[in-house]
Protein backbone atom coordinates (compact mmCIF):
# COMPACT_ATOMS: atom_id res chain seq x y z
CA UNK A 1 0.00 0.00 0.00
CA UNK A 2 1.23 3.16 -0.62
CA UNK A 3 1.91 5.38 2.32
CA UNK A 4 3.24 9.13 3.21
CA UNK A 5 2.63 11.79 0.76
CA UNK A 6 3.16 10.24 -2.71
CA UNK A 7 0.38 7.93 -1.33
CA UNK A 8 -2.21 11.25 -0.68
CA UNK A 9 -0.44 12.68 -4.06
CA UNK A 10 -2.13 10.03 -5.84
CA UNK A 11 -5.48 9.55 -4.14
CA UNK A 12 -5.63 13.45 -5.01
CA UNK A 13 -4.59 13.39 -8.97
CA UNK A 14 -6.83 10.74 -9.44
CA UNK A 15 -9.50 12.78 -8.14
CA UNK A 16 -9.12 15.82 -9.99
CA UNK A 17 -8.73 13.81 -12.61
CA UNK A 18 -11.99 12.19 -12.56
CA UNK A 19 -13.75 15.74 -11.90
CA UNK A 20 -12.01 17.03 -14.75
CA UNK A 21 -13.36 14.70 -16.95
CA UNK A 22 -16.39 14.59 -15.70
CA UNK A 23 -16.70 18.36 -16.22
CA UNK A 24 -15.36 18.08 -20.29
CA UNK A 25 -17.77 15.28 -20.48
CA UNK A 26 -20.70 16.87 -19.22
CA UNK A 27 -19.93 20.38 -21.66
CA UNK A 28 -19.70 17.73 -24.73
CA UNK A 29 -22.91 16.07 -23.84
CA UNK A 30 -24.68 19.42 -23.94
CA UNK A 31 -22.67 20.04 -27.40
CA UNK A 32 -23.99 17.22 -28.59
CA UNK A 33 -27.52 17.55 -27.50
CA UNK A 34 -27.56 20.82 -28.75
CA UNK A 35 -26.16 19.41 -32.28
CA UNK A 36 -28.82 16.73 -32.81
CA UNK A 37 -31.61 17.13 -35.36
CA UNK A 38 -35.61 18.37 -34.05
CA UNK A 39 -38.29 17.38 -35.76
CA UNK A 40 -38.01 19.71 -38.78
CA UNK A 41 -34.55 18.12 -39.33
CA UNK A 42 -32.05 20.87 -38.03
CA UNK A 43 -30.58 21.14 -34.80
CA UNK A 44 -30.59 24.32 -32.09
CA UNK A 45 -26.95 25.56 -33.47
CA UNK A 46 -28.18 25.13 -37.42
CA UNK A 47 -30.90 27.15 -36.73
CA UNK A 48 -28.60 29.91 -34.77
CA UNK A 49 -26.18 29.35 -38.20
CA UNK A 50 -29.12 29.64 -40.14
CA UNK A 51 -30.26 32.99 -38.43
CA UNK A 52 -26.61 34.90 -38.22
CA UNK A 53 -26.19 33.88 -42.02
CA UNK A 54 -29.94 35.39 -42.87
CA UNK A 55 -28.99 38.45 -41.10
CA UNK A 56 -25.35 39.42 -41.69
CA UNK A 57 -26.43 42.11 -43.76
CA UNK A 58 -28.47 43.93 -41.47
CA UNK A 59 -25.96 44.39 -39.16
CA UNK A 60 -24.19 48.00 -38.74
CA UNK A 61 -21.12 48.44 -37.63
CA UNK A 62 -22.08 50.46 -34.58
CA UNK A 63 -24.57 47.83 -33.67
CA UNK A 64 -22.34 45.10 -33.95
CA UNK A 65 -19.66 47.20 -31.23
CA UNK A 66 -22.63 47.38 -29.34
CA UNK A 67 -22.98 43.71 -29.37
CA UNK A 68 -19.21 43.21 -28.81
CA UNK A 69 -19.45 45.64 -25.37
CA UNK A 70 -22.42 43.40 -24.20
CA UNK A 71 -20.18 39.89 -23.91
CA UNK A 72 -17.16 41.71 -23.04
CA UNK A 73 -17.88 40.43 -19.07
CA UNK A 74 -17.97 36.90 -20.99
CA UNK A 75 -14.84 34.83 -20.13
CA UNK A 76 -12.37 34.83 -23.34
CA UNK A 77 -12.74 31.19 -23.75
CA UNK A 78 -16.74 31.26 -24.03
CA UNK A 79 -16.67 35.05 -25.67
CA UNK A 80 -17.76 33.28 -29.74
CA UNK A 81 -19.95 30.87 -27.96
CA UNK A 82 -22.30 33.18 -25.94
CA UNK A 83 -22.12 36.02 -28.86
CA UNK A 84 -23.37 33.79 -31.78
CA UNK A 85 -25.94 32.44 -29.27
CA UNK A 86 -27.13 36.09 -29.01
CA UNK A 87 -26.53 37.03 -32.23
CA UNK A 88 -28.36 34.14 -33.67
CA UNK A 89 -31.43 35.09 -30.99
CA UNK A 90 -31.26 38.95 -32.26
CA UNK A 91 -31.25 37.50 -36.43
CA UNK A 92 -34.97 35.10 -35.24
CA UNK A 93 -36.43 38.29 -33.84
CA UNK A 94 -35.30 40.28 -36.83
CA UNK A 95 -35.97 37.49 -39.14
CA UNK A 96 -40.02 36.99 -37.23
CA UNK A 97 -40.57 40.76 -37.32
CA UNK A 98 -39.52 41.10 -40.28
CA UNK A 99 -36.87 43.31 -40.36
CA UNK A 100 -34.53 45.86 -42.72
CA UNK A 101 -31.83 46.26 -39.96
CA UNK A 102 -30.77 45.54 -36.82
CA UNK A 103 -31.39 48.26 -33.84
CA UNK A 104 -30.50 48.55 -30.36
CA UNK A 105 -33.74 47.77 -29.23
CA UNK A 106 -33.75 44.59 -31.21
CA UNK A 107 -29.80 43.46 -29.79
CA UNK A 108 -31.46 44.29 -26.38
CA UNK A 109 -34.35 42.11 -26.33
CA UNK A 110 -32.36 39.57 -28.29
CA UNK A 111 -29.42 40.04 -25.20
CA UNK A 112 -32.56 39.01 -22.61
CA UNK A 113 -33.97 36.46 -24.16
CA UNK A 114 -30.84 34.57 -25.24
CA UNK A 115 -29.00 34.80 -21.92
CA UNK A 116 -29.59 33.32 -18.36
CA UNK A 117 -31.13 35.84 -15.89
CA UNK A 118 -28.39 36.16 -13.39
CA UNK A 119 -26.42 37.79 -16.40
CA UNK A 120 -28.92 41.13 -16.69
CA UNK A 121 -27.39 42.58 -14.04
CA UNK A 122 -24.14 43.35 -16.08
CA UNK A 123 -26.64 44.62 -19.04
CA UNK A 124 -28.99 46.39 -16.81
CA UNK A 125 -25.70 48.49 -15.33
CA UNK A 126 -24.30 48.96 -18.91
CA UNK A 127 -27.52 50.50 -20.16
CA UNK A 128 -27.57 52.67 -16.93
CA UNK A 129 -24.00 53.98 -18.20
CA UNK A 130 -25.09 54.36 -21.68
CA UNK A 131 -28.21 56.48 -20.52
CA UNK A 132 -31.07 54.17 -22.09
CA UNK A 133 -34.35 53.43 -20.89
CA UNK A 134 -35.04 50.39 -19.23
CA UNK A 135 -38.82 51.07 -19.08
CA UNK A 136 -39.66 48.96 -22.12
CA UNK A 137 -37.76 45.86 -21.01
CA UNK A 138 -39.16 45.39 -17.69
CA UNK A 139 -41.53 42.47 -19.03
CA UNK A 140 -38.66 40.46 -20.24
CA UNK A 141 -36.05 41.64 -17.13
CA UNK A 142 -39.17 40.27 -14.44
Amino acid sequence: MLEGWFGWFIVLWTLFLISMFAIGGFFMFRKFLKRMPKEDGMSILDWQDHYIKETRHLWSPEQSALLEELVEPVPELFRDVARDKIAGKIGELAVQEKRHTIDQDLIIRGYIIATPKRDHKFLIKKLNQKNIDLDPYEELLG
